[in-house]
């Protein structure tokens, strides 16, 4: 009997995933381990790698399919001794939206009710046949699409299995029911959509969740970096060439601060539980990266164990394969804080928002050359602004000022870092 390959779940929220790719064509014999597809979740693009060993008979969901839920098969293998007869009864081609299991109606859908008279202008479509409860069946990437363009389901007759909607009724409701004043003039700028990725969609609502439920407030505080420029520049000098060479940044000095004013201040290694504050035991930071996809926080795990040159290879190498999309999930999940750095853009200063479970977030502006007061007379400095976001649920102001107080004494005397 063929083996069925399934989307799998690649991280503990996933419900769904998209096809982005096939690695085997039919016919191809696969072992196990080898790498078969290639599947985009929230936060990633992953390789799904065989368990069995055989041909690979038939597959079933084609590549570049969006919204295809965990554990729906996406492809068939063929055992040693098996061949194509073994197939029989599995429909020929590919589909191109993956039915979720518990919405296959128990019972044939009742028939289709009559629609109400067409409008002189355009036809209007029979209502669909409906799961039972009057649950309308449809695929995930047809609700979208009707959701987006503002279409009642309950309005389209589904062309799918069991009355399912796809995809092409949608898209022929819009085309039905689009009035003529929605219809671009030359006048309209020109535009392009850009469809929503599963990582932009899945950060906009952790972010619109965390906006709107997290009271957050804000704490801003002002620190001199020459002292830490001049020993970034005394290190960097210092480094030597080939094996062993290091290049320090300010990124790393900040992320090396971070993690030793936590250690001074451990109430702010915490997240709100809804039946406790969690202290965390370990200090691990995590830092917001940009990628093409949208923002991804990779962890640095106990980094106040870390000198400056641990730190800067680490976060060179998961900021490197972030942006590749090749961060296996327990490299971005977790952490207890979290640093977002917009000075290299030359941003002077912003206020970032909590990444949920975490009570902190510190947003770092650029350094810049300011005037400044310093033992009564008028002088220059270079001046970085450090924004930190707090969730007063689980850290008070008492502790975020203390956070930023040890912080900004480890910034401005960057020679207590190397102790």
């Amino acid at each position: 009997m063929p083996i069925s390959i399934l989307m799998p779940a690649l991280s503990p929220t996933m419900t769904e995933g998209n096809l982005s790719k096939w690695l085997v064509k039919e016919g191809d014999a696969v072992a196990s381990g080898d790498a078969l597809a290639e599947i985009e979740t929230d936060k990633a693009t992953m390789e799904v790698e065989a368990v069995d060993e055989g041909v690979l008979g038939k597959i079933l969901v084609a590549e570049g399919t969006e919204g295809v839920p965990v554990n729906h098969p996406i492809a068939l293998i063929l055992e040693e001794g098996e061949d194509a007869s073994a197939l029989q009864g599995v429909p020929d081609g590919v589909q191109t939206a993956a039915p979720p299991v518990e919405e296959t109606p128990a019972a044939a859908a009742p028939p289709p009710q009559p629609a109400p008279p067409p409008a002189p202008s355009a036809p209007a479509p029979t209502v669909p046949a409906t799961a039972k409860g009057g649950r309308v069946i449809a695929s995930p990437l047809a609700r979208r699409l009707a959701a987006r363009a503002g279409i009642d389901l309950a309005r389209i007759k589904g062309s799918g299995p069991h009355g399912r909607i796809v995809k092409r009724d949608v898209e022929g409701a819009a085309a039905v029911t689009l009035p003529a004043a929605a219809v671009p003039v030359e006048a309209d700028a020109p535009f392009t959509d850009v469809p929503h990725s599963t990582m932009r969609r899945i950060i906009a609502e952790r972010l619109q969740e965390a906006k709107r439920t997290v009271p957050h407030f804000y704490l801003s505080i002002d620190c001199r970096i020459d002292a830490l420029l001049d020993a970034r520049r005394a290190l960097n000098a210092a480094s030597p060439e080939g094996d062993g060479a290091y290049k320090i940044s300010v990124n790393d000095f900040i992320i090396r601060a971070v993690a030793l004013a936590l250690k001074q201040v451990p109430a702010a290694n915490a997240s709100w539980m809804e039946h406790a504050i969690r202290l965390y035991n370990r200090i691990d930071v995590s830092v917001a990266v940009a990628t093409p996809g949208g923002l991804i926080t990779p962890v640095i795990r106990n980094a106040d164990g870390m000198g400056l040159g641990q730190i800067s290879a680490e976060i060179r190498d998961l900021a490197g394969r972030a942006r590749q999309g090749k961060l296996a999930p327990e490299e971005y999940r977790g952490g207890g804080f979290t640093i977002s750095n917009l000075g290299m853009f030359g941003v002077s200063e912003f206020a970032a928002i909590l990444n949920p479970p975490q009570s902190c977030i510190l947003a770092v502006g650029a350094g810049e050359e300011r005037p400044v007061v310093s033992d009564g007379a008028l002088t220059t400095a270079t001046v970085m602004t450090c924004t930190l976001s707090v969730d007063h649920r689980s850290v008070d102001g008492a502790v975020g000022a203390q956070f930023l107080a040890a912080f900004k004494r480890l910034i401005e005397e960057p020679v207590i870092m190397l102790l």
